[in-house]
């Protein structure tokens, strides 16, 4: 008997550490990815002054028939390659079921429900994913993992509206000290952009704004997900893997019209909305995109294999714990990297997203606010995983 409980602690551990590690990964990586240049496409990206494709005029020192070197700004190429990271979640099943039925053992393959109960959440993660990665172009890593944290606020607020939850106090106050929060790292974003110049202040709010909306998208995927989904008893693997192949099918379609959309994002003359054949041009031009593309791909993944194995074997509570603490991991090494400079309201933003997360799940502090009044069970546990909250 002990032996198995120690194979089991010890499942656990490795779990939550593989969830740390390829979560911290794959924020990195998609940071990285934007840091790189190369040649791409021809005629694209010259100045605004020497190219005809949006109504300027051609000159001779910059030909339209040359590839010129530009960041790698394709958030919508990316965002396909992390569904194709949710699309291995769904081979990863199949492989764990031929496994299992070759040792004779019964797989819960989840009862009988049609995939495309799939499509709208599917929707939602493509809007979302979108949005979240164009905004991260704008801003700093650390920033972009720290207001993710605001999809609690937004999924608690709509689980009242359509689920029917009833907030208690707790979770009320945990909304308003993440609120506290994203609005201090949205002002640290300010002071950061007249400390170093490396993004305008304007860059780094629509980047910050276009995160916290993209929360917003996530929310209602994951009411959705709560109402609809859990009554199919559908493997967690197989939801995310048919939200993989749906969400790549769409966005993959929609590369078409992209491409003759012209937009802004930010830049100093307009481009394509998304331009997936400079994307690959890319690609071939160098080496570290390749590298860094993969490393999404196998991050999202192994990130969503564990998270949700961390949701089945402990609970919500500790996922959102673990997701606290790669944030940290991602704040430092993009410090460590020279991605962007320290400035200390970040610092005081971090603290109050993880408090106003721990309140909100009524862990550490409520349990020690009834332990201190005198009102709660000496044997109650610090870190509690309360019912009424959401899940996300």
């Amino acid at each position: 008997m002990e032996p198995q409980r120690s194979r089991s602690t010890l499942f656990h551990v490795t779990v939550a550490i593989l969830m740390v590690v390829t979560g911290t990964l794959n924020t990195l990586t998609m940071k990285w990815t934007d840091q790189e240049s190369a040649k791409g496409q021809k005629g694209v990206h010259v100045p605004a002054k020497c190219d005809s494709t949006f109504g300027g005029v051609p000159c001779h020192e910059y030909p339209p028939d040359r590839a010129y070197d530009h960041p790698f700004d394709h958030p919508f190429v990316q965002a396909l390659f992390m569904f194709i990271g949710e699309m291995c979640c769904f081979l990863a099943f199949k492989i764990f079921v031929a496994i299992k039925s070759a040792k004779g053992e019964r797989v819960n393959r989840g009862g009988k429900f049609s995939p495309f109960i799939f499509l709208p959440p599917a929707l939602c993660d493509m809007c979302a994913s979108s949005i979240m990665i164009l905004g991260l172009t704008m801003t700093n890593a650390s920033s972009f993992q720290m207001l993710r944290g605001a999809v609690i606020v937004f999924t608690g607020l709509l689980s009242v509206t359509f689920l029917r939850n009833r907030l208690k106090l707790h979770h009320w106050i945990g909304i308003l000290i993440l609120i506290g929060g994203l609005v201090v790292i949205g002002v640290s974003d300010v002071v950061t952009h007249k400390e170093t110049g490396h993004l305008s202040a304007t860059q780094q709010l629509s980047g910050d704004l276009l995160i916290v909306m993209a929360q917003i998208v996530t929310a209602i995927q994951v009411t959705y997900e709560e109402r609809f989904l859990k009554k199919y008893d559908v493997p967690p693997l197989v939801a995310v893997g048919w939200e993989g192949i749906f969400g790549f099918s769409m966005l993959g379609l929609l590369m078409f019209p992209f491409y003759f959309i012209p937009a802004s994002f930010g830049a100093s003359r307009p481009i394509r909305l998304e331009n997936a054949i400079d994307a690959f041009i890319q690609f071939s031009n160098n080496w570290q995109i390749i590298f860094s593309m993969l490393g999404l791909i196998v991050s999202i993944a192994f990130f969503n294999f564990s998270g949700l194995t961390v949701a089945k074997e402990l609970n919500a509570t500790t996922r959102m714990v673990l997701d606290s603490v790669r944030t940290m991991f991602v704040w430092f090494v993009s410090l460590g990297v020279g991605w962007e400079l320290f400035n200390y309201l970040q610092p005081v933003g971090y603290v109050l997203l993880v408090v106003g997360t721990f309140v909100y799940y009524n862990m550490v502090f409520v349990p020690l606010w009834k332990k201190f009044r005198g009102g709660g069970s000496e044997k109650e546990p610090l870190l509690s995983a309360d019912n009424n909250a959401v899940q996300s």
